[in-house]
């Protein structure tokens, strides 16, 4: 089987060509679903507004789709071997999405309204499942004993993915200091759980779908997991320092909901006279205004937060290269994996 797409270099090329070889695909798959719960997808894929008019062009930067292709090229496979793989860890990626919105109460994704603001909580509701649902299906209709481990794969990122969030959502109900405080290691551990273990079992899954050795499967869903925990990272500086105009989110959007993200708690958990000023800034009652959710980034950068995020995001991006440099990897797609994992780390929106 020979390649469907012509190898392009830099980050944005090797996404645009692994995003053109998996779309057909993606875009079949979801027209397959309810008129309902297709037209609320494609509208969360960006493929759509609304009302369900298209938007040509508009596509989100498919990194996990991106994961999956080149999962099967590092092991010599051809990529379109793990288009039911890359199909299926978007289609859970984009699930993950609509229910967070939910639970979290985001109203803005990539500058527009969250599938909940647009068309109602149950609707989003029954999207996301109608998603989850057409997730497994895609790889267990994959024959032979690859589709097999493929679900396999998937139902366990699917078991740490909702852990990761349940974790994350009871942090929300723990002090900010004190025993009982969210310490930066748990903090750690849910983000592999919660956003590393999709991007692993991507990477993984294009392995499985091509027939790699289980060594080689571990190593990139441990990349993967790594890659996670440096993404989550960055979000997580985003959140407080990113721009609105590429973020699409309010500025200081974390702080002003008070949410325990990785900058707050690694500068808590400093010993440092801003760590205790932010303590008092944050157990004050009543929740952050402009002013004070200022305040509170400046404290944090000035306890040392936002400089141990930016050191946990690369320590993770080390890790992840020394994943892949340990076992034995085609050098093509081993290049593309080297590209691309700064880029998805180093982004500023």
């Amino acid at each position: 089987m020979t390649r469907s797409t012509t190898r392009r270099t830099g980050p944005a090329g090797i996404l645009d060509r692994c995003r053109e070889l998996v779309r057909p695909a993606l875009v079949e798959s979801v027209g397959g679903l309810h008129p309902w719960h297709a037209e609320t997808a494609a509208f969360s894929l960006g493929w759509a507004g609304a009302g369900g008019e298209p938007l040509p062009g508009s596509q989100g930067k498919g990194v996990r789709q991106a994961l999956a292709v080149l999962g099967a090229e590092a092991v010599g496979g051809d990529g379109s071997r793990a288009v039911p793989g890359a199909v299926a860890v978007e289609l859970v990626h984009t699930f993950s999405l609509i229910h967070d919105d939910i639970m979290d109460g985001d109203e803005i994704r990539r500058r527009r309204p969250t599938v909940w603001k647009a068309y109602g909580t149950g609707p989003a509701v029954l999207a996301g499942d109608a998603l989850f649902a057409l997730a497994v299906s895609t790889l267990a209709e994959v024959p032979g004993p690859a589709g097999a481990a493929a679900v396999r794969r998937l139902s366990l990122a699917l078991r740490d993915l909702v852990h990761g969030q349940a974790q994350d959502l009871l942090f929300e109900s723990r002090p900010w200091t004190g025993p009982d405080a969210v310490r930066p290691d748990e903090y750690r551990a849910m983000a592999q759980h919660k956003t590393g273990s999709l991007l692993g079992c991507a990477a993984a899954v294009g392995a499985v779908l091509a027939g790699a050795p289980a060594s080689t499967v571990e190593a990139l869903d441990r990349a993967g997991r790594h890659l996670g925990v440096a993404f989550q990272a960055v979000d997580d500086l985003l959140g407080i320092w990113g721009d609105p105009r590429i973020t699409g989110k309010p500025v200081y959007s974390d702080l002003r909901r008070l949410k325990k993200t990785y900058p707050v708690l690694a500068a808590l958990a400093a010993d440092h006279p801003a760590a205790r000023r932010l303590t008092a800034l944050l157990t004050a009652p009543g929740p952050l205004d402009e002013a004070a959710a200022r305040r509170a980034a400046g404290l944090i950068e000035a306890a040392g937060g936002r400089r141990a995020t930016t050191d946990e995001a690369h320590g993770h991006l080390a890790a992840a290269r020394d994943c892949l440099d340990r076992v034995g990897i085609a050098e093509g797609a081993r290049e593309d994996l080297r590209t691309l994992i700064p880029y998805l780390v180093d982004r500023s929106g």
